[in-house]
């Protein structure tokens, strides 16, 4: 129990996908703007990685290793991804049509998300056993919500200070997210 805390706490805080390894920058400038649309893409995204994260071990572990064809599993986690991104899109435009369109064209970027792809890739490279994967993806998707969600607040609270024209938008967004990388720089060493 202790390692899938610290498996957990690891990928929300220490190895945060966003700011410390770097993975799922896309949309962490680009839906960043709104507290309401930065949590929806976390929750999303957080979905799509504990789900990648179950198929593409059931695959490694079942079809992969034992006809000893792992060379694969890039080619293949890209494929279980992508045709879950569009189940997912397919049922929020379905079921919540704000959502979607308040999503625009982030909602495919998941695809696309190094993100997802990084936490399939460490499920794998790390040997993880399938519950260590869930919490793995869990513990992932909540650092990166939880890092959008921060980011978030910080640029709607920036939206309203005086900020240099020349700074405004991207520029400043780059500098926070900076001082948030070296924030969380300090968790390093709970674990």
């Amino acid at each position: 129990m202790s390692e899938l805390v610290a498996i957990f706490l690891g990928m929300v805080l220490i190895n945060n996908f966003i700011l410390v390894r770097f993975l799922g920058l896309c949309p962490f400038f680009g839906v960043s703007k709104q507290l309401g649309s930065a949590i929806s893409m976390g929750v999303a995204v957080t979905f799509v990685m504990a789900i990648a994260s179950l198929a593409t071990w059931l695959i490694r572990n079942y079809i992969l290793i034992p006809l000893d064809i792992e060379y694969m599993h890039i080619v293949i986690f890209i494929l279980v991804i992508a045709t879950l991104v569009q189940i997912i899109e397919l049922f929020i435009k379905k079921t919540n049509l704000g959502l979607y369109f308040s999503f625009g064209i982030y909602l495919p970027l998941i695809t696309t998300n190094c993100a997802v792809l990084g936490i399939t890739l460490i499920n794998a490279t790390q040997d993880y056993s399938f519950s260590s994967s869930i919490v793995a993806a869990l513990g992932g998707g909540l650092g990166f919500t939880l890092v959008l969600a921060i980011m978030s607040g910080i640029r709607e609270k920036l939206e309203l200070a005086n900020t240099p024209k020349s700074m405004k938008g991207l520029p400043i967004a780059f500098i926070i997210a900076a001082l948030l990388g070296l924030a969380f720089v300090g968790f390093s060493g709970i674990i």
